[in-house]
């Protein structure tokens, strides 16, 4: 990549219910960012609407063409003059579920990418915890590779990030830059979440943009972990967003991905392998 460098931000919000609220947030901080020079910005996953209402989840979702805020990020997008990454959306599809979707947007307002969320999150934590995504969420089937100029950016949504083998093909496919918008779980994320994250960055030799959620509901219910990550492809983690909301940028030195992999080429390294299952000796 040459000398080639992006200054990117990760903006990280406590998104609730009142939508409008949401989005004047992230805006203010999108502009934010393009006054000190960011070029690429990342939104979390349903950062604009996210809470429970009645007995499930309420994420604002509506069809693609007709939806305000999509339509209010295309706008923002022109008006800044950087990429946005929207983090995720809630789409309406005809099975009567939602797509979790992804969007590239460019400095001229454009859709130049589409990402619908292929692993979807059905899981039973401790203390009765469950989370059934596939109830609501229709799964993507198509890995995404999106050209913003300086890099290629690899687009995967939260529980992606427990599937290494979609951040292999992303890398494989050109991706410099692999993008997490995610709304981990405290439980989770205080568990997991740094070490997925640097491990995704180090398998690939790729920079990571993970862009959380943080905060909990008045119930204290609904808690999410934060702690966005701008991690290098080396593992290091160049900033860290922390629980609470904000943004977290860095300057990324692009000639890192190409020394990365060629210091540690394992995606060049593939082998094809059988598994063996020994049987019992039998008995003398």
């Amino acid at each position: 990549m040459g000398n080639i460098r992006i200054k990117v931000a990760c903006i990280q919000n406590h998104a609730t219910l009142d939508e409008n609220a949401n989005v004047a947030w992230l805006f203010e901080r999108v502009r934010e960012a393009a006054a000190q020079g960011v070029e690429f910005a990342c939104l979390p996953e349903y950062g604009t609407c996210f809470g429970r209402s009645g007995g499930g989840f309420e994420l604002g979702a509506r069809d693609e063409a007709a939806h305000p805020v999509l339509v209010r990020m295309r706008e923002l997008a022109s008006q800044t003059g950087l990429w946005l990454m929207t983090g995720s959306l809630a789409i309406s599809t005809s099975d009567g579920r939602i797509s979790n979707r992804a969007f590239m947007i460019s400095p001229d307002g454009e859709i130049t990418a589409r990402y619908d969320k292929i692993h979807l999150f059905d899981v039973d934590l401790a203390g009765k915890e469950s989370y059934r995504e596939s109830d609501t969420v229709s799964p993507g089937d198509r890995a995404v590779v999106a050209d913003i100029g300086k890099a290629r950016v690899g687009m995967t949504i939260c529980y992606d990030i427990r599937f290494p083998e979609l951040y292999r093909r992303l890398a494989k496919a050109g991706a410099d830059i692999l993008t997490i918008p995610a709304a981990f779980t405290r439980k989770t994320g205080s568990a997991h979440w740094h070490v997925l994250v640097r491990s995704r960055a180090i398998e690939t030799g790729s920079y990571v943009l993970a862009t959380g959620q943080c905060g909990e509901d008045e119930e204290g219910k609904l808690q999410r972990y934060g702690h966005s990550l701008i991690v290098t492809p080396w593992g290091e983690v160049l900033a860290d967003a922390g629980p609470e909301p904000g943004m977290i940028m860095a300057e990324l030195d692009l000639a890192k991905v190409g020394d990365a992999r060629r210091m540690v080429p394992a995606l060049r390294h593939d082998r094809d392998y059988r598994l063996h299952e020994p049987r019992a000796l039998a008995a003398e």
